[in-house]
This record gives structure tokens, C-alpha cells and sequence, in this order.
């Protein structure tokens, strides 16, 4: 009952910010240059006023802006997104063909980023006055300032141009015609590039956080006491240290779940990955405004569900939080 009351609150404090991220995006939207109907026209081959007049009629784009906001708030709704005007197709179409790529990606970005974080910032914690956590330090501080596309360019030369290893771009080889276990193999061999490079950053803000939990708690009066139970040293940083260092890491990793969705915007676009990055990139360049609103909610949303989740995940690792607190 307590969590039913706590996911239907969270539930209508989403409802609540989605609307308002939607009523901003469509302002800030609409403060951009360039007119979609003059770019559309001059893409036809057509610059006459009368030509463009027709096509912000069509579009709707010549009505008032508190009608344009109306149709599009009612339109959500009612799960219409509006129609893209490049690719002659319902947003809400576009959207989902290309979001499950986006989240295998992220979600093949976040396992890793989080996993070898953890265990690099628990093996650093455990070796802070040896070379061996310095350099696992040293190695996270390289990959936190590093840019991420410099890093995505250097994956492709090294792996794929010099050693000839992974595939260079796109998500299944073209023509091959893969079908079943060797799809499966493709589309992996395909996601370890991308999902290397997107993952190493975050990576490095999981093993700095884990390195500075761990340390901060292996000073609390309980570990002490288990240190003078006699418990063995692996004992205490396993069942003592590091699961009372996970709290703040689970806070981290449900705020980054949320910003690997916007991060992947540069790496589908180096790697040519067919998810709603590239596809925000496409729409961004061709002024494709229903699009983008589209995508932008979309990308909200999936903010918001993460949050949502590490809420209760936060509630299930610790038993003390209430709903009140």
C-alpha cells in the first residue's frame, strides 16, 4: 500500500512536469530561426510567397500561436505527436522505430558504465595507498576529461580501420540478411563500439563516486565494530563498506540513466547508430519542428521514468527511507 500511494504521487508530479517541459519546448521552439515552410519550399525548387503560404496553411503554421499550442497540448493527449514534414510520416511512427535502438544502446551503456565503476571504484577504495588505486584513478580522471566524440573517432581508426576488428557504423551489416543467433551476434558486435564509448565516461563518474563512498565509509562506527569482531577484511568491504556506499550511486545512476539519452546524440551520430539521436540531429538540421517536439518529449519522459524507478530502487536498498521523508 505504501508503495502503491508513492508510485501514484510520483505518477501525478510526472504528468504535472511533462506538461510544462512540453508547453516550454514548444516556445523555446518557436523563438529557433528559420521557417519550415521557406525551407521546405526552397527544397522544392518553389520560392514564391504564394507556394510558401500554401504549405504554412497545409501545416498549420499560419494560425495564432496560442491555437498552435492548443492543437499540439490536445494532440498529446491523445498520443497524436504531429506529422514530420521532411519525412512525410506521423512523428509517433518515427519515434518508435528508432527508440528501441536508443535504448539498447544506453541501456548496454549504463550496464557497463555502472558495473566496471563499481568495481574499479571498489578495488581503488581497497588500494588507496598502493600505485595500483592511483592508477585506477588516474585512468578515470583521463576518461572523464577526454571528449567523447575525440574518443569515438580514435575507436573507429584503432578497431575498426587499423585492426579490422568491430564494424566501423550502423547498427546490422547491410545485405547481409542476418536472421535469428547471427542477428543477435551482429547487432552485439555492432553495439560494442558505441556503447564502449558512451559507457567510458560514465564510467569514470561511477568508479570517483564509489572510490569516495567507500573511503567515507569505512570511517563509520559500524565498520569499526566489525572490525573488532575479527571479521576478515573482504567480508567488511563487501557486506559493510560497499553496500552502504551504494546508496548515493544509486542516486547518481538514475539521475545519469536519464542524461545517457541525450548523451547519445553525438555517438549515434558518429557511429551512424539508427536511434532518436541521430534522429534529433536530422530533424535539428531540417527544421523539422513537430519532430523534434516529439523527440524532446519522448526524451523527458524517459527522464522522468528513470527518476521515478531509482525513487523506489532507493526505497527497496534502504530500508529507513519512509514515505515521508
Amino acid at each position: 500500500m505504501l508503495y502503491a500511494r508513492l508510485i501514484v504521487m510520483r505518477l501525478l508530479k510526472a504528468v504535472i512536469v511533462l506538461l510544462l517541459i512540453v508547453i516550454f519546448n514548444f516556445f523555446l521552439i518557436q523563438m529557433a530561426p528559420g521557417d519550415p515552410a521557406a525551407i521546405l519550399a526552397g527544397e522544392a525548387g518553389a520560392s514564391d510567397q504564394e507556394f510558401i503560404n500554401q504549405l504554412r496553411e497545409r501545416f498549420g503554421l499560419d494560425q495564432p500561436l496560442y491555437v498552435q499550442l492548443w492543437h499540439y497540448v490536445s494532440g498529446i493527449v491523445m498520443l497524436d505527436f504531429g506529422y514530420s514534414y521532411r519525412l512525410d510520416m506521423p512523428v509517433l511512427d518515427l519515434i518508435l522505430q528508432r527508440l528501441p535502438a536508443t535504448l539498447l544502446l544506453t541501456g548496454a551503456a549504463f550496464v557497463l558504465s555502472l558495473t566496471l565503476g563499481i568495481i574499479a571504484g571498489a578495488l581503488a577504495a581497497a588500494r588507496v595507498k598502493k600505485p595500483s588505486g592511483s592508477l585506477i584513478m588516474a585512468l578515470a580522471l583521463v576518461f572523464y576529461a577526454t571528449p567523447l566524440f575525440w574518443v569515438a573517432l580514435m575507436a573507429v581508426v584503432l578497431f575498426s580501420v587499423y585492426l579490422d576488428w568491430l564494424p566501423a557504423y550502423g547498427m546490422v551489416t547491410v545485405g547481409a540478411g542476418y536472421t535469428g543467433l547471427a542477428l543477435v551476434l551482429d547487432v552485439a558486435k555492432h553495439l560494442v563500439l558505441p556503447a564502449t564509448t558512451l559507457g567510458l565516461f560514465f564510467m569514470a563518474i561511477y568508479t570517483r563516486m564509489t572510490r569516495t563512498s567507500m573511503l567515507d565509509a569505512a570511517q563509520q562506527d559500524f565498520v569499526k565494530t566489525a572490525r573488532a569482531k575479527g571479521l576478515k577484511p573482504g567480508v567488511i568491504q563487501r557486506r559493510h563498506i560497499l553496500r552502504n556506499a551504494l546508496l548515493p550511486i544509486i542516486t547518481l545512476a538514475g539521475l545519469q540513466a536519464g542524461q545517457m539519452v541525450g548523451g547519445a546524440i553525438l555517438t549515434e551520430t558518429v557511429f551512424a547508430w539508427p536511434g532518436i539521436g541521430r534522429l534529433m540531429y536530422e530533424a535539428l538540421m531540417q527544421r523539422d519542428y513537430n519532430l523534434l517536439l516529439g523527440i524532446f518529449f519522448f526524451s523527458a519522459a524517459l527522464v522522468i521514468v528513470f527518476n521515478i524507478i531509482t525513487d523506489l530502487v532507493y526505497r527497496l536498498a534502504d530500508p529507513r527511507i519512509k514515505e515521508g521523508t
